[in-house]
């Protein structure tokens, strides 16, 4: 057997980021820039106000306050957007809006606020500094500065900024397309009728869903009988455009393990035991002429969630182009449990606070095709292979399956429950 970490290396030596792509800039949203992206417009584009007001001269203004305000008479409107461009008359004053261009002349903006506020002949009540409340054209951005550094994964921010700055496409890599097939005879998809010995196939929709969460594009191809010849040829159709396959099932020591007798010599297809716990039987490799990342993973519905997370996420994201750490923290056992001996342990836990406002960690399920405790678990807690259980009071590493904004969202609020409760005593 070889260790977790030896078999996530061999796989991340095998698997290099995606090709590129050209895409309209709000297409490329999600996506990673392979190059610096430059300005092709000065931002601001032109002088404009920051506020409502008046765009007057300075100096027309001096001397100005509370005490001794000024009537100044008003040429006209300039709204926000408007084309032609304005003159400043001397010893006059425009009625300017948010985001409208400044006219010739004109040396600041006192807000509506420090006037007034009448249309014809307004009332000045403040003097105002050269060149306030106006935005000056190319102070945020001049053309030819980068708006977008390379290795950049697209925002709602970026995106804006983006077409802001005059930029009509990006170069972006490709959007990962990955095609995820169940084998077994035993199962049936979704919605079908389960007969004797039948079971419905969880695992096609749930890493059909880990795909999707993780940023990338799914293609769930369905169930595929333990037929090698159509193993065999689904597998071979869906090298031509995806960009990584994930099987689950067939890949263990059995008569019927199809996948592993279909691909056992292909490629660089390797089928191992992994030192961990659920999930030791893995398989990995390049296939085709694309050199497509192929992970063949166990069937039981746990082993394949915690392949995904281990082994399968960090590739996709190396495709992808993507720089992420994994959402991991540390927590603290609520009561001890068994962990397998000589493998790494991922045991589903159940997370709450202590009094110190700690995670506490209840364990869930053991057993690798238990779904009930997968439902409810918040996190995986991970033991190294050299112990053989984790200890009440100890601090045990915490990977979390469930976004943690949203784990610690429900902590809060019932420790808010908790606390009126407590106070209605």
């Amino acid at each position: 057997m070889i260790t977790v970490a030896e078999h996530l290396e061999n796989i991340l030596s095998q698997v290099s980021r995606g090709a590129t792509v050209l895409l309209p800039v709000p297409g490329a949203h999600g996506l990673v820039t392979v190059a610096d992206v430059v300005s092709r417009a000065d931002l601001p584009r032109f002088d404009n106000s920051s506020m409502d007001g008046y765009a007057v001269r300075r100096e027309d203004l001096i001397g100005v306050t509370a005490e001794t305000p000024r009537l100044i008479p008003v040429v006209g409107d300039i709204a926000a957007g408007d084309a032609p461009a304005h003159q400043h008359v001397e010893g006059k004053a425009w009625r300017i809006m948010t985001g409208a261009p400044m006219p010739e002349g004109a040396d600041a903006v006192v807000p509506v606020e420090d006037t007034d506020g009448h249309v014809r002949e307004a009332q000045f009540r403040a003097e105002p500094s050269e060149g306030a409340n106006i935005r000056r054209a190319g102070e945020d951005v001049r053309v030819g500065d980068v708006v977008v550094p390379a290795g950049t994964r697209l925002g709602a921010a970026q995106i804006a900024a983006l077409i802001s700055a005059g930029v009509q496409e990006v170069e972006v890599v490709s959007p990962v397309r990955v095609a995820i097939l169940s084998t077994g005879d035993e199962l049936v998809q979704f919605g079908e009728e389960v007969g004797e010995g039948q079971i419905v196939d969880s695992n096609g929709p749930m890493l059909e869903a880990l795909v999707r969460e993780a940023g990338f594009y799914p293609v769930f191809v369905g169930n595929l009988p333990d037929d090698e010849a159509v193993t065999r040829k689904e597998i071979r159709r869906h090298l031509d455009y995806a960009d990584a396959i994930i099987t689950t099932g067939g890949v263990s020591m059995g008569a019927y393990d199809i996948v592993k007798k279909v691909l056992a010599g292909e490629g660089s297809m390797e089928f191992l035991q992994v030192q961990m716990q659920p999930g030791k039987p893995q398989g990995f490799g390049l296939l085709g002429k694309r050199n497509v990342p192929v992970f063949t993973l166990p069937g039981n519905p746990v082993s394949a969630l915690v392949s995904f997370e281990v082994f399968v996420r960090p590739a996709l994201l190396k495709v992808a182009g993507r720089s992420e750490s994994s959402d991991t923290t540390t927590g603290y056992a609520m009561t001890s449990w068994r962990t397998s001996p000589e493998r790494e342990t991922y045991t589903r836990v159940r997370l709450s606070r202590d009094a110190t406002g700690a995670y506490a960690v209840t364990p869930g399920g053991a057993g690798s095709h238990l779904l009930g405790g997968l439902a409810m678990a918040d996190a995986l807690a991970v033991s190294h292979a050299d112990d053989d259980q984790v200890v009440a009071g100890s601090e045990v590493q915490l990977h979390f399956l469930r976004p943690r904004a949203e784990v610690d969202a429900r902590l809060d609020a019932q420790g808010q429950a908790s606390g009126e409760k407590g106070e209605g005593r």
